[in-house]
C-alpha cells in the first residue's frame, strides 16, 4: 500500500454510486482522503459481475473505499442508512429517477436528520425537459453531438473511454466541494447536482461557438479542415506509428533542420502556419513518404531532439508499463477481482500533485468485498454485535466481514 495526499482526511462520505459516474466521484473523495463508505446492495454492486468492456468498472473507481452491503428495500436497511448519516458531511448517489426517493434515502428523507448534510445528485440531465429521462455515458455522446464529431460523416463514433460518465462525476466533486465550503461558512447543507447531458454539452462549447464564426456546421474531426500545417500520424518504415504536432514556427524551423528538410525550411510557400495549412494537400504526402523510410525508433529521436510535440501511438493496455507514470506514483497496484484478492493491475492514480514534494494520492486500500466492513462501520454508529448478526441472519446485511459473497 502506499501513502499519499489526504486533503479531505476528516470527510464522511456515503456513496450509492453505481457503474461509473457515481462510483468515480466517489473514488476522487476517497483517493484525497475522506472517509467513504460504499453502500451496495446486499447480493453486491451488480457491477462487479460485468464482462466485455465493462470488467474493469469495479476496480477502478472503488479503491480505497470501505463497503456495506444493504437490502435498502426493506425499512431495517434505510434505518441504517439514517444511523449513518447523522455524522455524514456528504451523500453522493447517481440512481435513475425516483429511485432513491422509493428507498427512502432522498435529500428531503436524509436533510431532515442531518441538516449539515451535503447531497450530491448525479443524474442523466439537471432541471429542464428531459429531467426524468434515463441517460448513459453513449446516449448523451449521440444526443449531444459528440459521437457526430468524432466519428467520420455520416458514422456517429462514440468515445474510446466512458469520458461523460467520468465528467459528470468530477463535476459532481466540483459542485460537492464548493457545497461543502459554503456550509462551513452557513452551517447549513444542500443539494447539489451534476449531469451527462450538460456535462457533454460542456464540452462542445468550441465547437458551437466555432460553428457560429464559419456559419455553419463544424465539419466532424475526421474531416476537419487541419488547424496546424504538421499535426498527423506516420507510419514509419517498421510499421510503428507516431503523432507529430508542429505548432509554431519554431517547431518548424527546428523539424526541418533535424529530419533534413532544408528546402522546406525555407520555402516561401511554407513560411508562417496559414500557408502550411494550405500546403498540406501536397505538402502531407510527401512527407509522409519520407517518414516511411525511416524506422520507428529514428523517427521518435528526432522529435524529441527538435523538441517538437509528439507521441508514438499506443494503446491503453501498454500503460501498465509507462516509465514516467512508474516513475511518479501514477500506477497504483490495485487487485483487479471485484470479489477480493487476485492479480494486482497498475491503475492510474487521480492526475494530480499536492505540495512542494509534489505528492500524489496513493492506494490505501483495495477495493472492497462485498459488505467487508459492515461490522466495523456498524459499530462506530452504535450497534451492537448481536444487533449486527441479527441483521446479517435476516438478510439485511450482505456477506459476513471479509467473506466473498
Amino acid at each position: 500500500m502506499t501513502m499519499g495526499a489526504k486533503p479531505l482526511a476528516g470527510l464522511k462520505v456515503l456513496d450509492f454510486g453505481h457503474t461509473i459516474m457515481g462510483p468515480c466521484a466517489g473514488v476522487l473523495f476517497a483517493d484525497l482522503g475522506a472517509d467513504v463508505i460504499k453502500i451496495e446492495p446486499a447480493d453486491g454492486d451488480p457491477t462487479r459481475r460485468l464482462p466485455g468492456f465493462a470488467a474493469g468498472f469495479f476496480a477502478t473507481y472503488n479503491r480505497n473505499k470501505r463497503s456495506i452491503a444493504i437490502d435498502l428495500k426493506r425499512s431495517e436497511g434505510q434505518a441504517i442508512v439514517h444511523r449513518l448519516v447523522r455524522d455524514a458531511d456528504l451523500v453522493l448517489e447517481n440512481f435513475g429517477p425516483g429511485t432513491i426517493e422509493r428507498l427512502k434515502c432522498s435529500w428531503d428523507d436524509l436533510r431532515r436528520i442531518n441538516p449539515r448534510l451535503v447531497y450530491l445528485s448525479m443524474k442523466g440531465f439537471l432541471k429542464g425537459p428531459y429531467e426524468n429521462r434515463g441517460a448513459l455515458d453513449e446516449v448523451v455522446q449521440m444526443q449531444s453531438g459528440l459521437a457526430y464529431m468524432t466519428g467520420p460523416p455520416g458514422r456517429p463514433l462514440r468515445a474510446g473511454a466512458p469520458v461523460i460518465d467520468i465528467l459528470g462525476g468530477v463535476f459532481g466533486v466540483v459542485a460537492a466541494l464548493s457545497a461543502l465550503r459554503e456550509r462551513d461558512a452557513t452551517g447549513v447543507g444542500q443539494k447539489v447536482a451534476s449531469s451527462l447531458f450538460e456535462s457533454a454539452t460542456f464540452m462542445l462549447g468550441a465547437v458551437v461557438v466555432g460553428s457560429a464564426v464559419i456559419g455553419g456546421p463544424m465539419p466532424p474531426m475526421p474531416a476537419r479542415k487541419n488547424a496546424w500545417g504538421v499535426y498527423d500520424v506516420f507510419t514509419a518504415s517498421d510499421g510503428g506509428q507516431v503523432f507529430i504536432g508542429c505548432t509554431s514556427d519554431g517547431h518548424w524551423q527546428r523539424f526541418c533542420e533535424t529530419f533534413g528538410l532544408d528546402e522546406w525550411r525555407d520555402d516561401p510557400r511554407l513560411s508562417g502556419n496559414a500557408n502550411r495549412c494550405e500546403a498540406r494537400e501536397w505538402m502531407l504526402p510527401e512527407l509522409e513518404r519520407r517518414l516511411s523510410q525511416l524506422p520507428f525508433a529514428e523517427i521518435l529521436e528526432k522529435c524529441e531532439a527538435a523538441r517538437v510535440a509528439y507521441s508514438r501511438v499506443g494503446r491503453p493496455d501498454e500503460l501498465s508499463d509507462d516509465p514516467h507514470l512508474l516513475a511518479n506514483g501514477g500506477l497504483l497496484a490495485t487487485a483487479v477481482s471485484a470479489f477480493g484478492g487476485g492479480p494486482t493491475v497498475g491503475i492510474p492514480a487521480l492526475p494530480v500533485e499536492f505540495g512542494e514534494g509534489r505528492e500524489r494520492p496513493g492506494l490505501d486500500r483495495q477495493p472492497p468485498r462485498i459488505g467487508e466492513h459492515a461490522d466495523e462501520i456498524l459499530q462506530a454508529a452504535g450497534y451492537s454485535a448481536r444487533e449486527i448478526e441479527g441483521l446479517r441472519s435476516a438478510g439485511v446485511l450482505g456477506a459476513a466481514a471479509g467473506v466473498p459473497a
